[in-house]
Order: C-alpha cells, then structure tokens, then sequence
C-alpha cells in the first residue's frame, strides 16, 4: 500500500512484507500481492481473524459496485500493490484533533479532517478510473467529535461486537471504521479508497478502515500508538527488530495482546489492539467497554 497509485492502507504496506509472529524464531511472510481476502470472515462471536459484528445482516448498497482486477476471488485474495486509488490532493488547514486526560478520563476531540495529509476528491468523478469500481457520491465535511474515553481502561466481562460507524480514531484526528463495507464484505480490499485510506460515507464522515500507510510510514519504531479505539485501549504499530508488523496469529479475537509497548514516552505492559496488513487489520471485538456515543 503506496500513497499514489496505490491503495492506501495497512493491507498494501509494501515497505513492510514481511511480518515475524511475537516469540517466533522463523519469520512468517505475508505477500502484500496476495493478501487473504476477508470477505465472509464476519462472526456473531470473538473470533480470530474475523470481524464480530452488531450488524448481521447486509444488504447490495453501500460498497463499491464492480469487484477490481486486483481481487482473486477464485484465490479468495487480493493484490495490494496494483490496486488504484481515489485522485486528487485535498488540503484541509482547518483539521483539529486533540487528546488530553483529565483525571480518570481521555478527552478526545476531533472535526474529523485529516491532519498531516491530503483526502482524495470526493464524490468520485467521472473521469476518475476509481468511477469504474466505486463511485462514491459522498462529501467530506467537518465533524463535532468529544470522546471521553477511559484514561486506564479494563477488560470487560465478556467482549462485545463492533458497530457499522465509528469504533476508535486514529492520530491523523479521522475516525476508524471496522474492517467491514456497507456489504459486510473486506472493506480495503473492495472499496476504492484515497491515497491515504480514507473515504467519506453518506453523513458526509470522513473515515479509515485500517491503519494508512500515511500513518504506519512515521511509525518506526518498536511500538508507536497510532489511535485510541472507544473503549479507551490504544491502537498500536508494534514491529518487530527488522521493522515488520505482527500478524493475526500473535494476537487474540479482538486483535490486541498484552505486551510492553510505549505510552507517552515509557515502556509499559499493558492490553492494545494491533495494525496488521491482514483482515481484519485493526479491531476485531471490543476487549473493554465501549463508549456510547451518537
């Protein structure tokens, strides 16, 4: 995943093919060319791998409408490096984003606009080749976004289904979606995105459905908190000595694990959730509680 041609995203980080399993002594490589195509992987329970979901039942709108040349569906994969991506580079100098904590509490507040890069032009254009696939007919527009998120999070006592809308923001200031398009299908894999990861739905939202290559390229190090998801755990790029993401096969239903990792500028051993290029690359279940917001 390039930002340019390419797709943007966690399942077409190029720079990053290969991935080595935390404690593995082999390193296990995952093709960005052929990438497991996540559709069907949607449970009503935690399941690695898999996307639990609220919805349980889709229906034919809401995703791209032609399935591109880089999806094998006979392979049941998908080719991150020649898949396109939405033209244009629009510039938003009104984005804010901010974190603080306030005693037991992480407020987060956003207006939804990416800082630190660019947005495709949306609605897609006729002339765009993105229009061929998926012609997205929705605006970008400012959000009013206050989260008050738990500082010091906790295991709930079971973990709970991801909703269709926002489930965690990432520190471009956007809002993350689950892995899932509006057809319960791989989100990344069909729906053609802007060249970083990010398109608008029909309120106008501006959102990610995986860590973008934009973010995952200035986070070099070991561990960097790339988001928050809405029950307060952190979002991280964990890498392991040659600079490579873990995969599925380190982390649990909700795609996170209990690891040292760096909180403002210290080692800690705490619960996250993981990018990874594979489905379903961010989130998989909530492992605490969520917050309800509107």
């Amino acid at each position: 995943m390039l930002c340019g041609a390419l797709l943007s995203g966690v399942g077409g980080l190029v720079g990053s093919i290969g991935v080595i399993s935390a404690g593995a002594a082999v390193a296990t490589r995952v093709d960005p060319t052929a990438l497991p195509l996540g559709d069907g992987n949607v449970s009503s329970s935690p399941k690695v791998g898999s996307v639990d979901s609220c919805q349980t039942q889709f229906g034919n709108i809401g995703g791209a409408q032609a399935v591109g040349p880089w999806i094998n569906t006979a392979a049941k994969t998908w080719n991150s490096t020649t898949k396109i991506a939405v033209q244009g580079a629009v510039s938003w100098p009104n984005a804010s984003f901010s974190t603080t904590v306030s005693g037991s509490r992480r407020v987060v507040k956003t207006n939804d606009l990416p800082q630190g890069h660019t947005t495709g032009t949306f609605p897609v254009g006729a002339n765009d080749p993105a229009a061929a696939y998926d012609r997205n007919p929705n605006h970008i527009a400012a959000q009013s976004i206050t989260w008050n998120l738990p500082a010091d999070p906790t295991a709930a006592s079971a973990p709970s289904c991801t909703n269709g809308g926002a489930i965690g923001v990432l520190t471009d200031g956007v809002v993350l979606f689950n892995a899932l398009d509006g057809e319960g299908r791989d989100a990344a894999a069909h729906e053609v995105l802007d060249s970083c990861g990010g398109h608008p739905e029909m309120s106008s939202t501006y959102h990610h459905h995986e860590v973008p290559s934009c973010i995952l390229d200035q986070a070099t190090g070991r561990s960097t908190l790339v988001g928050y998801a809405k029950d307060g755990y952190g979002i991280y790029a964990e890498r392991d000595s040659h600079g490579t993401l873990l995969t599925n096969a380190s982390l649990d239903a909700c795609h996170g694990r209990t690891n040292t990792v760096t909180l403002n500028g210290k080692k800690k051993k705490l619960y996250h959730y993981d990018a990874t290029l594979e489905y379903p690359y961010t989130l998989g279940c909530f492992h605490g509680t969520p917050i309800s917001t509107q």
